[in-house]
């Protein structure tokens, strides 16, 4: 990268920066006015709309006074006729006799039609009565009609896009840049005004200007002479002043006019041009009455600021030579009145040339400058950080694209430039394209074309269609002759709907472009545009964007924390109702629609910093597991009871390999892989379901662990079985669960004893287990509820079945967890348990083919180590599945490798390597951690530090955090010296050795 371009890069960033300071800190230097000029009225109000919107987004300092004038009575009046009705304005303005005086800062004031003509009067000599004293001003001409760039006639090519994001996220546009840009301008000052052209942006520092003098001040920079034969140059005179104005002169001419320096460069004209109060004050005489006013400013003199008052300025220019000067109209008297009046009050004043390099200039001047621009020639501009993308969703980097939703499956040709638009399925649209403002929907759109939609004031809809290198000024049309020019041409159809312009349009085009009785030009369509639905309809599309970019990210399951950056920390109330639109008609049932609802909701709590939406992503997964467990409950009136009691205990588990990946969403998404094995402590199933009958007509439920026991005469008592404070939560699942009692459906608890044959106790508990074990006790108590009913009803159950029942339990009790506990208890010895991604998880029991002797080496090598501390509860579930499904990649990656390592585990054990089964027991409680910092405290890292040269693997059971412990020992080391340990450190706190044994 070149000096130059560092410096301009680096004069970028500064004027951003600085633009940003003055937005929060109204106290530094900043223009008191700044004024637009527009071409008509309606132009005006498209201007104003532009500003207010910036306005409320706080994208302007609002100590500012904005002001968009049209051509006054809506005649053509010139640049320079529009600069004194700027000058008349603020006259006004400032002596508060028009009902503007009152508005205040940062409001938009125009000049229509209601606000009152009055002249201040003024006595001679004093023309302005100090009113532009102190003022600093900066006036943007841009009331021009685009036709060389139809398509920004209704928002005016002030308003063009610009092909970088501005940093409160929104894109930029022309206008956006002026005020970035000259920002710097008003801090090197004192008064005065800065007048620029609206279709030039300029690339400088402003620390090279300086101008605190009297007279005028023309901004040039330095470009080769070939490049200045295309514009105006400035001749430079012996005191550094403007001396004569060269205007798309050859470079021989360049040269023997003396215009170019001896490294063959000259002065660009840029078209910014700084005038001192004393100069505004000369100006401002030519039309302090209402009768020199009109004078001046009308259409038959219609006065150019560049030709009618810079060229007085210059030292060289003599009046003969200035009554020839090219007018912007036609050579009139009234013209000529008016140049010799300008003569004398602006000759006297010298123009200094301020020249700033490196500096540089862009012109958005026809549809091929702004189609290179937006492409190809945008490679010029990155170190600015332009992008060819600005706010869409397509990653494509043969074409460019600005704030347009385009379908991965339309096609657009190479070199196209999309702005402001749709483009969906089957959309074709050919090489060097530019398309604006419409939607497409299969269409198929030739190359070299320019199409642009607009509203009209009736609520119909144009769409209009020409070449790229076309010349609205000519009489032709893609090359081809037409009876009028372009510009005024009849040849667009109107319709009701911007789909239906379209394809009339482009028939229209097939036909050759006829002449229509109720067809529209590119002129009429202009003024008669509804410009209040220019805006809207670019937030439309920016929402729509944004939407669609979140969407893409969410079925890529990306980050969302990233994803929703999309949106830059701002989102309205239309985006949260078309996400929650979208998410409540997604099929909770359906995966890929199931994937996509959770994580809309999700968003939408990263978004809005809302839990409702959180609690609505995670009730999502409960509420499509539940559907999907319960879709096979039915009560059954034939269950009889056919012993007198059935007592079912059942081991407790312990988690190797896998854990959390068994827990939905993931295995909805992705299956699960876990790898556990049954355990008995001191030789017992501590685990205990008790089911007998009762005389009578009531449903005792009891729970020895906790001393509770009621009796139940209401089925709706019993089928409440969601709230996780009621002891008895387990053992009404658990008869919804087995067709004991209906799960919605109403009839008596006498009914069913009836049924059933007499009444019916359920009892259970865990025998001297801590609460909290990580064992996952809980779990396997439901299923031995399970088999302890079905054996009551004497009813067949295989283990498919009673996995899905007990499934069915934990989701009807709301718990929301995994399948890996009641699995782990309910099948015997070590096994590997898995399911396919699904919604309905089918789980599959695969035992491991261990060795006799590796049995027993694992059973003299395996420890279980009670902490001495209940687990505290915590919102771990919600916490881990909430990190998931925002795809967290160290959650997504940590989830994937405890897979791993599970099958790994498996083989292992099966080739009867212990000690590598330790180093993976190792590894996965690492990856817990990652997953889970609260899995470990300082209690449970000191048990594992004190028993550390005894053991050679390590792993909390469950979740962690207390409970128990496990571990492989070294070989050789006793479970008796690993105890003597523990009581060295830990005395009679309860950390203690629990003898146990793998179940075979």
């Amino acid at each position: 990268m070149s000096y130059q371009t560092l410096f301009l890069q680096q004069s970028y960033r500064d004027c951003t920066k600085q633009y940003e300071e003055i937005l929060h800190n109204p106290n530094l230097p900043l223009w008191d006015y700044v004024v637009l000029t527009a071409s008509n009225e309606a132009q005006a109000q498209a201007y104003r709309a532009q500003i207010s919107y910036r306005l409320k987004h706080q994208m302007l300092p609002e100590k500012t006074h904005y002001a968009v004038l049209p051509d006054p009575d809506g005649k053509r009046v010139g640049s320079g006729g529009a600069t004194l009705n700027v000058l008349r304005y603020i006259r006004e303005h400032a002596a508060g006799k028009q009902s503007l005086a009152a508005v205040p800062h940062g409001a938009v004031q125009g000049d229509g039609a209601a606000e009152s003509r009055q002249f201040v009067s003024a006595q001679p000599g004093e023309a302005a009565c100090h009113a532009f004293d102190g003022k600093r001003i900066l006036v943007i001409h841009s009331g021009g009609d685009s036709k060389r760039v139809p398509q920004y006639s209704a928002c005016g090519k002030l308003f063009s896009p610009v092909p970088r994001i501005l940093p409160n996220g929104r894109r930029s546009t022309l206008f956006d840049e002026f005020m970035i840009a000259m920002c710097g301008v008003a801090a090197r000052m004192n008064a005065g005004m800065l007048v620029c052209s609206g279709d030039v942006l300029l690339l400088f520092n402003p620390l090279q200007i300086d101008f605190y003098g009297k007279g005028a001040a023309a901004l040039s920079i330095k470009e080769p002479a070939e490049i200045g034969k295309n514009h105006g140059v400035y001749r430079r005179d012996r005191e550094g002043n403007a001396g004569g104005f060269l205007h798309k002169k050859t470079v021989e001419q360049l040269h023997e006019m003396g215009a170019v320096d001896e490294h063959g460069y000259v002065d660009i004209d840029t078209g910014a041009v700084m005038m001192s109060v004393d100069l505004l004050n000369s100006l401002y005489s030519l039309i302090d009455t209402e009768e020199k006013f009109a004078a001046c400013v009308n259409e038959q003199a219609r006065l150019s600021f560049y030709a009618d008052f810079l060229y007085p300025l210059a030292s060289d220019s003599t009046l003969e030579q200035y009554y020839q000067e090219t007018p912007e109209g036609e050579f009139t008297p009234e013209l000529r009145a008016c140049r010799e009046k300008i003569w004398a009050a602006l000759h006297p004043y010298q123009m200094k040339l301020i020249r700033m390099s490196p500096a540089a200039f862009i012109h958005f001047g026809t549809t091929r400058e702004l189609l290179h621009l937006m492409t190809e020639g945008m490679e010029q501009f990155t170190h600015l950080g332009w992008q060819a993308r600005i706010n869409t969703n397509s990653q494509e980097k043969s074409y460019g694209a600005g704030n347009s939703y385009i379908s991965l499956r339309a096609d657009v040709g190479a070199g196209s430039y999309i702005e402001d638009s749709y483009l969906h399925h089957g959309t074709v649209v050919g090489e060097r394209c530019v398309i604006s403002g419409v939607t497409l929907d299969g269409q198929r759109v030739p190359a070299d074309t320019v199409l642009h939609g607009l509203k009209l004031q009736d609520g119909r809809f144009v769409v209009r269609m020409y070449g790229v290198c076309d010349n609205p000024k000519e009489a032709a049309l893609f090359g081809k002759k037409i009876d009028e020019p372009l510009w005024t041409a009849a040849v667009y159809p109107i319709r009701n709907t911007i789909q239906e312009a379209v394809s009339a349009t482009l028939r229209a085009y097939e036909d050759g472009f006829p002449t229509l009785k109720d067809g529209i030009s590119l002129k009429d369509s202009f003024n008669q545009a509804d410009v209040t639905a220019i805006l809207p309809w670019q937030d439309k599309l920016e929402d729509k964007v944004k939407i669609e970019s979140l969407l893409e990210a969410i079925d890529k399951k990306d980050n969302l924390h990233e994803a929703v950056k999309v949106f830059n920390g701002e989102i309205n109330g239309r985006v949260i109702r078309q996400l929650c639109g979208l998410a409540e008609k997604l099929d909770e049932q359906e995966l890929f629609e199931f994937s996509r609802k959770i994580r809309i909701y999700y968003a939408l709590s990263c978004l809005t910093k809302q839990d409702k939406y959180l609690d609505l992503c995670l009730d999502t997964i409960r509420n499509a597991i539940l559907v999907g467990a319960v879709a096979g409950l039915s009560y059954d009136p034939t269950a009889k009871m056919e012993q007198e009691e059935v007592v079912v205990r059942l081991p407790v588990r312990v988690n190797w390999g896998g854990g959390w990946s068994d827990t939905p969403p993931y295995c909805m998404e992705h299956g699960g892989t876990v790898l556990n094995a049954a355990v008995k402590l001191d030789g017992q199933n501590p685990v205990e379901a008790v089911v007998k009958k009762i005389p009578g007509n009531q449903i005792v439920l009891a729970s020895a662990d906790s001393g509770a026991e009621q009796a139940f005469s209401e089925i709706s008592q019993l089928q409440d079985s969601s709230n996780p404070y009621d002891p008895f939560a387990l053992h009404k699942a658990a008869l919804i669960a087995c067709g004991i009692i209906p799960y919605r459906e109403q009839i008596s608890v006498e009914e069913v004893t009836k049924n059933l044959g007499s009444g019916l106790y359920l009892s259970t508990q865990v025998i001297h287990i801590p609460r909290g074990s990580g064992l996952g006790t809980s779990s396997i108590l439901a299923g031995a509820c399970v088999k302890a009913i079905y054996r009551m009803l004497g009813k067949e159950l295989s283990q498919e079945e009673l996995y899905n029942r007990v499934l069915c339990m934990e989701q009807i009790m709301s718990t929301g967890g995994g399948w890996q506990d009641q699995v782990g208890g309910l099948a015997p010895g070590i096994k590997m348990v898995t399911s396919d991604a699904a919604i309905v998880q089918e789980i599959g029991c695969s035992p491991c083919s261990i060795s006799t002797e590796t049995l027993q080496e694992l059973n003299e090598r395996f420890c279980l180590i009670y902490s001495g501390q209940r687990r505290l509860a915590r919102n771990l579930l919600r916490d881990i599945v909430s990190r998931y499904v925002s795809g967290n990649p160290d959650t997504v990656e940590v989830l994937y490798e405890i897979q791993r390592i599970a099958v790994l585990m498996r083989f292992e054990l099966e080739k009867g390597n212990v000690d590598g089964f330790a180093q993976l027991l190792n590894q996965h409680w690492e990856l817990s951690k990652r997953l889970d910092g609260g899995c470990t405290n300082t209690c449970i890292d000191m048990i594992f530090s004190s028993v550390e040269d005894l053991i050679d693997g390590k792993m909390i059971c469950g979740a962690g955090g207390g409970g128990f412990l496990q571990v492989i020992l070294k070989k050789g080391v006793t479970v008796e010296q690993v105890q003597k340990r523990l009581r060295e450190v830990f005395q009679d706190s309860g950390v203690e050795v629990w003898r146990c044994s793998l179940v075979g």
